[in-house]
């Protein structure tokens, strides 16, 4: 019983995350944003680069961020600023994953694209948990920053 109260909540918890979605590849964006809004969660926006991103970011809770956008190499910095200015939980999405190994400060981690949906929906769960203080998995395809 007190298993089904907690799921319950994890699961309303989860419906309440805003996600931003920062990807400069559109098919790629849309397909992302499928994918979270048939889990039942809202997209906050797509952006494709800084100035688009950092609009959006009081609208979101959490963001999977690309590291190459249309306005260049620009994605580290922007999760940067996410996290650290706006308290939002980044995640990197990035066929170029080595880029960000060493980490970006106040980023969760990244995941190496392509991205399948059942890892977006583990990502999700991960990331809700850590903002609510309660024990996550990690989603094994994730490399969690130190």
């Amino acid at each position: 019983m007190a298993t089904n109260v907690v799921r319950s909540w994890q699961r309303e918890h989860l419906m309440e995350q805003r996600v931003l979605i920062v990807e400069d590849e559109l098919l790629i964006a849309l397909d992302l944003e499928t994918i979270i809004e048939d889990m039942g969660l809202h997209v906050a926006g797509l952006a494709s680069g800084r100035e688009a991103a950092l609009s959006l970011a009081p609208l979101a809770d959490i963001a999977f961020v690309d590291v190459n956008l249309s306005d260049g190499a620009t994605g580290p910095e922007i999760g940067r600023q996410l996290a650290e200015d706006h308290g939002i939980s980044v995640v990197f999405m990035t066929a170029n994953p080595e880029v960000v190994a060493g980490g970006v400060r106040g980023a969760l981690g990244v995941v190496a694209k392509p991205v399948m949906p059942r890892v977006v929906e583990e990502l999700l769960k991960y990331v809700t948990a850590k903002r609510a203080g309660t024990m996550a998995v990690v989603p094994p395809q994730m490399v969690v920053f130190a």
